[in-house]
C-alpha cells in the first residue's frame, strides 16, 4: 500500500515536471516566433523618426501622408506652429481662385513701392521703385524664390482677410495669415492677442499636408489650376530641407525660415508613393543662417524616413 502511494506520488511529480516543461517550451517558441516577426513599415518609420528627434535640440511638429496608400505618420501634427514663408501657399491659392472667378487678371499691374519693400529672401528689394510687374510675376517670385516684397505686393492686392476666408471655404480652420511680411495689413485673426506670437502666419502640420493633398488631387479651384500650382511649387529654387539628398526624385516644396525656426512643406514623388509632409522645427538654440542649419539637416534625414510610409 505504501509502495503504491509512493509510486503514484512519483508519477504525479513526473507529470507535473513534464507539463511545466511543455509550457515553458511553448512560451519559448511563442517568444521566438514573436521576435522573429518582421517589423511593420509604420513601426520602422516611427523608430527612425524618434531616433532622429532624440538628438535634436528644439521642438519638432510634423505630419506625413502617403497619398497613394493613405498611410500617415504624425508627431505633434495638430500643434499650432509659426509658418514663416510656408503660408505663401495659402496666398498663392487665393490668387489663383480670384483669377478663376474673374475678379482679377494675371496681367493686372502691381507697382513696386517703398511701402512694400522687405528684406530677406527675394530679388525685388534690389530693384527700383516704380517698377511695374504683373500679378502673375509677383506670385511666381513669391513661390519660386520666396520674394517677401512680391508677397507684400500680392497681399496688398488680395488682402489678408481674403486669404483666410478662402482657407475657411476649403475647411481649413487653422491655416491663417496674420499680417504682411514685416508689419501692416493685419487680418482679423492677426489682431487676436493670442496670435501675435506667430508673426506672419499660423497653421498645423496636418492642415498644411491636407491642403497639399487637395492640390495634388486637383481639388483646389479646378483641376487645371491645381496642376498649375503644383507645377509652380516644383520650381522652388532651393532644396535645403526635405528631399535635400534626393535630387533624383521630383518634389513639390515650400520652405520657411526665421531666426530660430525652420519649416518645410512638400510632396516627394517616391517609389512607394506620393509622400506629402509638413515639418516645423522651432526653438532652435542657436541662430544659424547657413544651408547647414541643424534643422535643415534634421528635416532632410526625417524625409528619408518618411518616404518609406
Amino acid at each position: 500500500m505504501a509502495l503504491a502511494m509512493k509510486n503514484r506520488s512519483l508519477f504525479s511529480s513526473l507529470a507535473l515536471v513534464l507539463a511545466l516543461s511543455s509550457l515553458a517550451n511553448g512560451q519559448s517558441a511563442e517568444s521566438q516566433s514573436s521576435s522573429s516577426k518582421p517589423a511593420t513599415p509604420e513601426g520602422m518609420v516611427d523608430s527612425r523618426v524618434k531616433a532622429e528627434l532624440a538628438s535634436f535640440n528644439g521642438k519638432v511638429s510634423l505630419f506625413a501622408k502617403n497619398l497613394d496608400t493613405g498611410q500617415t505618420y504624425e508627431f505633434g501634427a495638430d500643434d499650432r506652429v509659426r509658418t514663416a514663408s510656408t503660408i505663401k501657399i495659402a496666398i498663392m491659392v487665393e490668387a489663383f481662385a480670384r483669377v478663376a472667378e474673374g475678379k482679377a487678371k494675371w496681367i493686372d499691374e502691381l507697382i513696386l513701392s517703398r511701402a512694400a519693400r522687405y528684406g530677406g529672401s527675394g530679388v525685388l528689394p534690389e530693384l527700383t521703385d516704380g517698377l511695374r510687374l504683373t500679378l502673375r510675376d509677383c506670385v511666381n517670385l513669391m513661390m519660386v524664390v520666396s520674394d517677401n516684397t512680391a508677397t507684400n505686393l500680392v497681399l496688398d492686392y488680395l488682402s489678408t482677410d481674403a486669404v483666410n476666408a478662402r482657407m475657411n471655404s476649403f475647411g481649413f480652420k487653422q491655416i491663417r495669415i496674420l499680417r504682411r511680411v514685416g508689419s501692416g495689413g493685419e487680418s482679423k485673426d492677426g489682431k487676436d492677442p493670442e496670435n501675435k506670437k506667430f508673426g506672419l502666419g499660423v497653421a498645423t502640420p496636418r492642415e498644411m499636408v491636407l491642403l497639399l493633398e487637395k492640390l495634388e488631387r486637383g481639388e483646389v479651384v479646378s483641376v487645371a489650376a491645381s496642376k498649375e500650382m503644383i507645377e509652380l511649387m516644383k520650381r522652388e529654387q532651393v532644396r535645403y530641407a526635405i528631399g535635400r539628398s534626393l535630387s533624383d526624385l521630383p518634389m513639390v516644396s515650400k520652405y520657411g525660415a526665421l531666426d530660430r525656426l525652420r519649416s518645410a512643406i512638400g510632396i516627394i514623388y517616391s517609389k512607394k508613393g506620393r509622400i506629402a509632409m509638413a515639418i516645423t522645427c522651432d526653438d532652435i538654440p542657436e541662430i544659424n543662417w547657413s544651408v547647414d542649419n541643424p534643422a535643415y539637416l534634421l528635416m532632410s534625414r526625417l524625409s528619408l524616413a518618411l518616404i518609406d510610409l
